[in-house]
């Protein structure tokens, strides 16, 4: 499989949590891929989780509910580790649906509400820090 240069930001759709259109960061320092989640209610075998940011007018959706989740540990930037809930879901760059791992955080405070780890990236694209919103541009509906 050829790979795919993408920037160090981009837009894309992620259809089992109904977002579209949602700012990600590419950040190949990390490992795992992030994405904020406002509200996190665990019940019954399932988690009942809410996609909402303030800064973020395309980042809202209605309950999701996982009947399949983990825990993974995180190391943060900062060093310390942080044990998360982890979601499958999919998303879309350049047209085409992927299969992604999730960690779900607060991100309310950061610029992107979502950001894409080495694990996804790793065998499908190449990191081109000069350049933004490659998959966006590339196949706007």
């Amino acid at each position: 499989m050829t790979k795919k240069i993408i920037g160090r930001v981009d837009m894309v759709n992620f259809p089992k949590l109904n977002l579209k259109q949602i700012a990600v960061k590419i950040d190949t320092g990390a490992y795992t891929s992030a994405i904020h989640c406002s509200k996190i209610i665990e019940q019954d075998n399932t988690l009942i989780c809410t996609f909402e940011s303030k800064g973020h007018p395309n980042f809202k959706s209605e309950q999701i509910i996982f009947d399949n989740y983990t825990f993974t540990d995180v190391k943060s930037s900062n060093g310390f580790k942080e044990n998360r809930y982890k979601i499958k879901s999919e998303v879309i760059f350049f047209g085409k649906t992927y299969k992604i791992n999730l960690t779900l955080s607060t991100r309310d405070d950061m610029r992107f509400p979502v950001l894409i780890g080495r694990q996804f990236l790793s065998k499908k694209f190449i990191v081109d820090v000069n350049m933004e919103n490659v998959s966006f541009n590339n196949t706007q509906e």
